[in-house]
């Protein structure tokens, strides 16, 4: 090997690097961009399977992989915020949406007809200008946009590498040879296409890759066609990977996904048998980086709108192929149900991430919601049963606490815009202020074992005030979840109104009680009992209106 062949090797390698490089950038500016619309496509999750290939292509074009939008799909099914017969769907438009990346690539061919129409041309611009966007703009919008700007600039110098790395062997008889053998056996071209992108764990760079060859017009159609299929398998293998070690149901979105991209490829690869048999020189002839886009959008349409009709069916496959074990037990405590939720493979989008982790901050604001409710009650029951478990769910929370800012942490690492990193920051606060209302509960079911065991007693008019007091706080935390959970400002609005009430009613109580204590109208020990709860009432409307607050710094 001469040092020149040693040279083209470094500069496809450095290519490809690039390349890889560029591709991430740029999908990572373009999800920093999205940011709020990721949030809107959650929400769009319906049994509309129709909505679930829309929503699954344009995830895919955003983050320019239909591996790590299976990923996630594997994650979101794991953590139960999406059924099976919806991940159908969005694995689908994730197989569609993947073909973006390959129309970028194909642009270079696109401008053949004049130098200047090339994307290489203008590629150096992008980056100049996409670095300048970065470090002189002092606006998030702009930089995110040269972020985009220089990923793609990278993606297409990348690409220049390649092709400039590969140009000079294009003559030799060993890549003709190789192509020959690969389009005259469609399971070893399939096979090369698999392993190649499952080495990459990308099917938009083993695609790049196939069609940086075909730029120098060595690739012949028949290869290209069957090594495109293996590719679309070979997507599969980022998704199967993730799902070791996961449960049943994302070991199944993840089957799901092979099974569709396999009973594809093997009807497109019979059909191509068939034709090229038929049609000897088509199968022999070169095909163009823009013919391959063009196959990899028919294929995955065409696959889509054959198998669309049968989502119900590759479900009950994908039951098959993933026995249902006996000892499974699928019923689960808060906290296994927050672990399972807080799923890491959604980090592969951060907006998506950032959702996940906000709706299990909601999800912990309920449970407590319930301790608080039960806690109100334990004062008129005084119930030892309903205040065990008061305390058992203070546990819980405890141990929400430290899941949830685990992964906030880590979400926080992600690739974030300055509005996410504040949702972050309101997240971690609101957190622990979720984790104090459990610990006031906590106070108020022993204070009311307290009373059981002492056998204290309030007044008629004592109960009553306690009661006005109870109701104003249940609400005020009631509503500020509310507040988190719909990003509602009426709901901000009411905690603060409710907070204010919860103020004034604790200092007028307080005041109420020390003149029946001073009238001899209540024992010493039950009047410390009532101060007490009214203290610990009031910190929870205290802790509602802060968790109200970061909701309206958000908005």
């Amino acid at each position: 090997m001469s040092i020149s062949d040693v040279s083209s090797l470094f500069t496809f390698a450095g290519g490809l690097g690039m390349f890889l490089y560029g591709m991430n950038i740029m999908a990572d500016g373009m999800q920093k961009t999205a940011g709020g619309k990721m949030k809107q496509f959650l929400g769009m999750l319906t049994n509309n399977r129709v909505m679930g290939v829309v929503l699954g292509a344009l995830i895919t074009a955003i983050i320019q992989s239909s591996g790590a939008t299976t990923v996630m799909v594997v994650g979101f099914v794991s953590a139960g915020i999406m059924s099976l017969s919806q991940a159908v769907g969005v694995i689908m438009g994730a197989n569609i949406g993947t073909t973006i990346t390959a129309w970028i690539v194909s642009m270079s061919q696109l401008g053949d007809a004049f130098e200047t129409m090339k994307p290489e041309f203008y590629a150096p611009l992008l980056i100049g200008i996409g670095a300048l966007l970065i470090v002189f703009s002092k606006k998030q919008g702009k930089k995110q946009a040269g972020e985009i700007l220089v990923g793609l600039g990278l993606l297409f110098v990348g690409l220049d590498f390649m092709s400039s790395s590969i140009a000079p062997y294009t003559g030799s008889p060993i890549f003709a040879e190789a192509f020959a053998l690969l389009g005259g056996n469609p399971v070893l071209g399939m096979l090369i296409g698999l392993v190649v992108t499952a080495l990459l764990q990308s099917s938009s760079a083993s695609v790049g890759i196939l069609q940086t060859l075909a730029m120098n017009g060595i690739v012949t159609t028949n290869a290209a066609i069957y090594i495109t299929l293996g590719q679309n398998i070979g997507s599969c293998v980022t998704a199967l990977i993730s799902s070791i070690g996961g449960s049943r149901t994302a070991k199944r979105a993840a089957c799901i996904h092979l099974s569709f991209n396999l009973i594809g490829s093997l009807l497109f690869g019979a059909v191509g048998l068939v034709v090229f048999t038929i049609f000897p020189d088509f199968a022999r002839s070169n095909i163009t980086a823009v013919e391959i886009s063009m196959f990899h959008t028919v294929f995955n349409l065409t696959n889509t709108v054959i198998l669309f009709p049968f989502a119900q069916q590759l479900v009950k496959l994908s039951g098959m192929m993933v026995p249902e074990k006996a000892d499974e037990d699928e019923t689960d405590d808060e906290e296994t149900r927050t672990l399972r939720h807080l799923d890491e493979r959604i980090f592969e989008s951060p907006a998506f991430a950032l959702e996940t982790a906000a709706s299990e901050v909601v999800h912990m604001g309920e449970v407590a919601l319930k301790n608080l409710e039960r806690a109100v009650q334990a004062l008129k029951s005084r119930d030892p049963a309903e205040i065990r478990e008061i305390c058992e769910t203070e546990k819980t929370l405890d141990h929400m606490e430290k899941m949830l800012t685990e992964y906030l942490i880590k979400v926080d690492n992600l690739s974030l815009n300055e509005h996410q990193k504040l949702v972050v920051a309101d997240l971690f606060y609101s957190v622990s202020d979720i984790e104090r209302v459990g610990d006031h509960c906590e106070n108020l079911a022993e204070l009311a074992r307290d009373m059981e065991e002492k056998e204290l007693r309030f007044s008629g008019e004592a109960l009553g005030e306690l009661r006005e007091m109870c109701s104003v706080v249940v609400e005020a935390f009631r509503s500020a979840v509310e507040a988190r959970r719909n990003g509602n400002m009426d709901a901000v609005r009411r905690v603060s109104q409710l907070e204010d009430e919860a103020d004034n009613l604790e200092e007028e109580l307080r005041e109420r009680h020390i003149e029946r204590l001073s009238a001899g109208e209540c024992s010493t020990s039950a009047g410390i009992v009532f101060l007490d709860i009214l203290t610990n009432l009031e910190r929870v409307s205290d802790h509602a209106y802060n968790l109200a607050g970061y909701v309206k710094d958000e908005l």
